[in-house]
């Protein structure tokens, strides 16, 4: 059966010479990984940059019954972004958090409140010029709600991490008092995002660091982020 729907492309793997196999969260259909073939084809046709890390695509998929992959009957681009491919800092921003959604959503069915969120915050980002240094933290943060376990406040954040039994088993863990400094960050990301205030990429990557292990407390096996070494270098 055929079925038209936006989708979201969260990663992508090399399948055969010039196939790929390409994960996606979906608006009608949640998560789902297609084959699509001949887009590595070194030709004008083979449209590879369409699916990469966030790109917003407007398709009309097989669908099957017994699940697994399926194959996308026609694609094409939802929003041409106007800035993302061209800003090393923006692409890597991306990079990261889809590998974090590809790592946290996992339901095989329509949730229309997320799809909306991730498709908007997408766009929003791409058309922004400046002041999208905190646009991951706030993501971060505004997924939490959409996936379950968003914090009330600054504190909630800083005291799961710092009281968890493996926040100080990691080398590059803060200490408990450290994490408590960047409450005030967190509510004004939570309470204020346009307007907060982050004084420097040091308390930055700090603030990223809880958020991240904030995650792994409440998603089963999220692992390592290995995205997250470029963003830092990039965003150094």
């Amino acid at each position: 059966m055929l079925v038209k729907t936006r989708g979201i492309v969260l990663s992508s793997i090399k399948y055969r010479e010039t196939s790929i196999i390409s994960k996606m969260y979906t608006e009608a259909l949640g998560v789902q990984s297609y084959i699509v073939n001949g887009v590595r084809r070194q030709k004008p046709g083979g449209r590879i940059a369409l699916f990469q890390p966030f790109t917003l695509l407007d398709m009309v998929v097989y669908t099957s019954a017994r699940g697994g992959l399926t194959r996308i009957n026609e694609f094409r681009s939802a929003h041409p972004f106007s800035s993302i491919p061209f800003d090393i800092r923006k692409s890597s921003i991306l990079l990261f958090l889809s590998e974090v959604v590809a790592r946290t959503i996992k339901e095989e069915e329509e949730n229309p409140s997320l799809f909306h969120f991730l498709y908007h915050a997408v766009i929003t980002f791409d058309e922004m010029d400046t002041g999208y240094e905190n646009f991951h933290l706030v993501f971060l943060l505004q997924l939490s709600y959409h996936l379950g376990f968003g914090p009330g406040s600054g504190a909630e954040v800083v005291e799961q991490v710092a009281f968890s039994s493996n926040a100080q088993s990691a080398t590059s863990a803060p200490t408990v008092m450290a994490m408590q400094v960047h409450e005030v960050y967190f509510n004004q990301l939570l309470q204020d995002p346009n307007n907060a205030t982050v004084p420097n990429g040091k308390v930055r990557r700090e603030l990223l660091d809880i958020l991240i292990r904030y995650y792994q407390l409440h998603v089963d096996k999220l692992g390592e982020i290995k995205s997250l070494a470029i963003l830092s270098e990039v965003l150094a």
